[in-house]
């Protein structure tokens, strides 16, 4: 089975979750959810769709996409996805080891698994190994930036009348904490990413004042992510758990952050890191060596799907992470809205979603 095309493309959905539009670099707003689909067709009539890592990144990605992966990936045999990937990544090493490259090849992966699927008429979360046991996932509202304590307990009122039982915060002060602590009460996991924002000092510090509010894992507090030593270091001080992991751009980053003892929680991104191929070893990896591993997996699409079945079909048992906020447009239908805070594991070949191409066109940038 031949590959015959390969299309991009930058999707922008506004989205509504509850609170004013949060801040994004540069001191704008974020007012749409952005992120990069990929559709892959075959000479078998068969389609997949897979998903990139999007945000700031989305041009760049997609260019890579269009211009560099789609003109080396279209023409070659695809039944075996680990040799073409392989050579994929072997072509484009002078383009770096992650970053929009990387994340090119992650969406491509993604379609090429649900191309197979269909092939075969079997699930993803079957291919690797599921007994289809996990048809549901709990999920944790992952929130966007709040900013003010009132914004936080308003939210996280409204994250519970949903149905969810953890929640992740994206904030950086302690009243903020504070704040969805007292939402939510003492029997709610809660979770803090503070999207590497501290040096060592600082987090150190913070993780000291945060201790008081049970926190089930504190994430990414460090800049430069991939600081390694220093966030071992922090792991030593705290009593919090240390995660980290969606920064990680292949294989062999995630054997240094186990190496050195860095995290209690490992979080390969399957439209980061390679894709299914990639992160599926990346879960196996860590679970060997007895670290608890989650997909970080806050989106819509095919990265989100993809996560799931990786979830279904691992050894050790896990929650979702989702993206708390309702989109205008829903490329993917009712397959990745939670209901009552879980996400269904499609049962279909491949992904086993639809892709709603009259929402892609809708929202599609250009």
């Amino acid at each position: 089975m031949k590959i015959t095309g390969i299309e991009a493309f930058h999707l922008a959905i506004p989205f509504d979750h509850g609170a004013p539009k949060p801040s994004q670099g540069a001191g704008g707003m974020r007012t749409t959810m952005d992120s990069v689909y990929i559709r892959v067709d075959t000479d078998a009539g068969l389609t997949g769709w897979g998903e990139c890592f999007g945000f700031a990144c989305c041009p760049v990605t997609h260019f890579a996409i269009q211009r560099v992966i789609a003109p080396m990936a279209i023409g070659r045999d695809c039944d075996d996805i680990g040799a073409l990937m392989f050579d994929l990544h072997r072509r484009v090493q002078s383009g770096g080891r992650n970053g929009p490259m990387i994340f090119a090849l992650s969406g491509l992966d993604i379609a090429l698994w649900d191309i197979a699927g269909k092939a075969c008429g079997k699930p993803i979360h079957t291919m690797l190994g599921s007994n289809g046991a996990r048809k549901s996932i709990p999920a944790y509202a992952s929130l966007l930036r709040l900013d003010t304590p009132q914004n936080v307990r308003k939210v996280c009122g409204d994250v519970l009348a949903r149905g969810y039982r953890a929640v992740k915060l994206h904030e950086r002060t302690l009243e903020a904490v504070a704040a969805a602590r007292e939402a939510l009460g003492d029997d709610i996991p809660l979770m803090l990413d503070t999207n590497c924002t501290w040096d060592l000092n600082m987090s150190v510090s913070m993780a000291r004042d945060l201790t008081p509010y049970n926190l089930a894992w504190l994430e990414e507090p460090l800049f430069p992510p991939d600081d390694y030593k220093a966030l071992a270091h922090l792991r030593t001080t705290t009593r919090i758990p240390i995660a980290a992991g969606e920064n990680l751009g292949n294989l062999l980053d995630v054997e240094r952050i186990l190496d050195a003892q860095a995290v209690d929680v490992v979080q390969p991104d399957p439209i980061k890191m390679g894709g299914i191929t990639e992160c599926w070893k990346a879960l196996q990896m860590a679970q060997a060596r007895g670290v608890q591993a989650e997909p970080h997996s806050p989106w819509y699409g095919p990265g989100l799907i993809a996560a799931l079945h990786m979830i279904s079909a691992m050894e050790q048992t896990c929650l979702a992470e989702y993206y708390y906020a309702d989109l205008e447009g829903w490329p993917l239908g009712e397959a990745s809205i939670p209901r009552n805070g879980a996400l269904s594991v499609p049962q279909g070949p491949g992904l086993g979603v639809e892709v709603h191409e009259d929402v892609i066109a809708k929202y599609r940038v250009g």
